[in-house]
C-alpha cells in the first residue's frame, strides 16, 4: 500500500507501462473532476430548470480565463519537479516547490482582489441573457471568493504527479467528488439554494482536496524538505516557473478568450442553444479526459527522462503514448457515436435539446482522436522544457483559424430563417482547429527544437 502511494521513477521499466500505469489513476482522476461540473448542470438542469443549466455553462469561460494564473505555475512547477527528481537534484526540487506555494498565494489573493470588479462587465461584454446574467454572476462570485482550494488542490495535485505519484491526487480528488455530489444535492434539492448553492459545494470540496494534497507533501521528506526557509522564494527558481510556466498560462488565457469571444455568438442563437452547448461540453470533457491524462503523463515521463539524459527513451516513450492514446480515443468515438444521445438525456428532459445537443456532439466526435496527437507531443514538448512551443500552436489553431472561421461560417450561413447563421458554425470551426492543429503539432514535435530546453 506504501508503494502505491509512493512517488514514481519513470526513467526506467517499459515506456509504455509506465506511462499507462501513471495515466489510468490520473484519468480516474479527471473523470472525477470532471464530474464536478457535470453533477452542477444535472442537479441544476433538473432541479432548478433549462435556464440555469444554460447559466452554469455561460459562466465557464470567464471562469477559466479568470484561472489562468494558476494553469501557468502548475505546468511549470510539474516540469521543474518532474526534471529535478529524474536528476535526484533533492535541494533544487525543494526550493522548487517552496517558491511554489508561495507564488500560489500570492496569485490567489491578487484574483480574489480583481474578480469582484470584472466578472458582470465581461458577462455583459458577452451579450448574455438578461434571464441567466444574474444567476451567472453570483455562480463566479462565490467560486472566486473560494479560489484558495482550487488553487491549491490543482498546483500541489500537479507537484505530486511530477514526483510520479498519481494516485495520491486521484485518491484526494475521489473524496472531494463524493463530498461535492453529496452538497449538491442538499443545497439545491433540499435548501433551495439554486446555481449558488452547485458553486458553494464545489469550493469546499476542493478545499477538502487542497487540505488532503499538502498534508501529503507534508509526509514526503524522503524526497525533499518542506521547511520554512524554502518558501523564500530565490530568484532563478521563481523566473524558472513564470519562464516555464506563463507560455502555458498564455495558451489557457488565448483559449479562454477565444471562447469568451465564441461564446457570445452562442448566446446569439438563444436559451435553447446555449442550453445545448453546455451539455455538449459537458460531454466533452469526459470525452477529453483521455487526451489531458495522457498529455500530462507525458510531461511528466518526458521530464524525468530528460533530467536523466535519457532522450532516446523519451523519443520511444513518445511513439508507445501516442500510439495508445489513439486508440483509446478511437474507442471512446465510436461510443459516443452510437451511445451519445443516452448521455444527453441525462442532463434534460426536453426532446428538443437532447436531439440538439446529440447533433452538435456528432460533428465533434472525429476530433477527439485528433486532440490526443496534440496533447500527447505537447505533453512530451513541454516535459522537456519548451513550453513556448505549444503556446504559439494554441494561437494559431484559436486566434487565426477557430474564431474567425466561426463567425466566418455564422455570416455566411445567415438566412431569413436563421438571421445569426447557422448554430453548427460553432462545433464545425472546433472541429477543424483540432484537426489542424494536430498536424502542426506532430511537425513542430518531429523539428527537435523541444531536445535542447532541458532545465540546467
Amino acid at each position: 500500500m506504501k508503494k502505491l502511494f509512493a512517488p514514481v521513477d519513470m526513467t526506467e521499466g517499459s515506456p509504455g507501462k509506465r506511462i499507462v500505469a501513471f495515466t489510468i489513476p490520473m484519468l480516474i482522476g479527471n473523470i472525477a473532476q470532471q464530474l464536478y461540473n457535470t453533477v452542477d448542470s444535472i442537479i441544476v438542469g433538473r432541479f432548478v430548470g433549462d435556464n440555469a443549466l444554460a447559466a452554469v455553462g455561460s459562466a465557464g469561460p470567464i471562469l477559466n480565463l479568470l484561472l489562468v494564473l494558476f494553469v501557468g505555475i502548475s505546468v511549470g512547477v510539474g516540469i521543474m519537479v518532474s526534471q529535478y527528481f529524474g536528476a535526484k537534484q533533492r535541494e533544487e526540487l525543494s526550493k522548487t516547490i517552496g517558491c511554489c506555494i508561495t507564488l500560489t498565494i500570492i496569485t490567489t489573493i491578487l484574483v480574489m482582489a480583481i474578480t469582484p470588479f470584472v466578472t458582470m462587465p465581461l458577462l455583459r461584454l458577452l451579450n448574455t441573457p438578461d434571464t441567466i446574467i444574474g444567476w451567472c454572476n453570483s455562480y463566479l462570485m462565490i467560486l472566486f471568493m473560494g479560489i484558495i482550494g482550487c488553487a491549491f488542490y490543482n498546483i500541489l495535485g500537479g507537484i505530486l504527479r511530477g514526483h510520479g505519484d498519481s494516485v495520491s491526487a486521484l485518491l484526494y480528488l475521489l473524496v472531494a467528488t463524493v463530498i461535492n455530489i453529496v452538497l449538491d444535492y442538499i443545497f439545491v434539492a433540499k435548501f433551495g439554494l439554486g446555481v449558488a448553492g452547485v458553486a458553494l459545494a464545489t469550493v469546499i470540496a476542493q478545499m477538502v482536496s487542497a487540505v488532503l494534497s499538502f498534508l501529503k507533501l507534508c509526509r514526503m521528506k524522503d524526497v525533499f524538505d518542506m521547511r520554512k526557509k524554502y518558501l523564500v522564494p530565490e530568484k532563478k527558481y521563481m523566473w524558472d516557473l513564470i519562464r516555464l510556466g506563463l507560455p502555458s498560462g498564455v495558451t489557457q488565457a488565448i483559449f479562454s478568450l477565444s471562447m469568451i469571444v465564441v461564446q457570445s455568438l452562442t448566446n446569439s442563437f438563444g436559451e435553447m442553444f446555449i442550453a445545448a452547448n453546455v451539455i455538449v461540453m459537458r460531454v466533452d470533457g469526459f470525452a477529453m479526459m483521455p487526451a489531458f491524462s495522457f498529455g500530462t503523463a507525458m510531461t511528466t515521463y518526458a521530464g524525468q527522462n530528460v533530467g536523466a539524459r535519457k532522450m532516446d527513451r523519451v523519443i520511444k516513450g513518445a511513439k508507445q503514448g501516442t500510439g495508445i492514446a489513439v486508440a483509446t480515443s478511437t474507442v471512446i468515438t465510436i461510443l459516443i457515436l452510437l451511445f451519445g444521445k443516452y448521455l444527453m438525456a441525462i442532463f434534460t428532459s426536453t426532446p428538443e435539446l437532447v436531439d440538439l445537443s446529440f447533433t452538435m456532439m456528432k460533428i465533434l466526435a472525429v476530433g477527439y482522436i485528433a486532440m490526443e496527437v496534440t496533447q500527447c507531443l505537447s505533453g512530451v514538448m513541454r516535459g522537456a522544457g519548451d513550453t513556448v512551443t505549444p503556446m504559439w500552436i494554441s494561437m494559431v489553431t484559436t486566434v487565426v483559424i477557430r474564431v474567425p472561421l466561426a463567425y466566418g461560417l455564422a455570416y455566411l450561413t445567415r438566412s431569413p430563417k436563421n438571421p445569426n447563421g447557422n448554430s453548427a458554425c460553432i462545433f464545425i470551426s472546433l472541429l477543424i482547429s483540432w484537426v489542424l492543429g494536430a498536424g502542426i503539432t506532430f511537425l513542430c514535435y518531429r523539428a527537435g527544437r523541444w531536445k535542447k530546453k532541458a532545465l540546467d
